[in-house]
């Protein structure tokens, strides 16, 4: 049961980093394997995701860049509205 159950958190926190709703990840958790996950409980499993994604956010970056694109895109995200947010992308380039 501990391995099946391992599995199935690794790939809800898989699904999740890739922008699967936590609805979605649950309903096919239960067409695939037959296991019954409510959106909270996926929520609860891709909750050990934030420690990885602050360390991420504090991490330290190099000042040897030789040129930083900056840009945009808007998307609509899920918050507390349904407007859309913009996503910023930022690529460093090292000579």
């Amino acid at each position: 049961y501990k391995q099946h159950s391992d599995i199935l958190g690794s790939m809800i926190i898989k699904l999740y980093s890739k922008g699967v709703t936590t609805r979605e990840i649950a309903d096919l958790i239960e067409k695939m394997y037959g296991s019954h996950y409510s959106p909270a409980q996926v929520s609860n499993i891709s909750k050990q995701m934030l420690p990885k994604v602050e360390a991420y956010h504090k991490r330290k970056l190099s000042d040897k860049f030789f040129c930083v694109y900056l840009d945009a895109t808007y998307l609509p995200l899920r918050r507390e509205t349904f407007e859309r947010e913009a996503v910023y992308i930022s690529i460093g380039i090292k000579p």
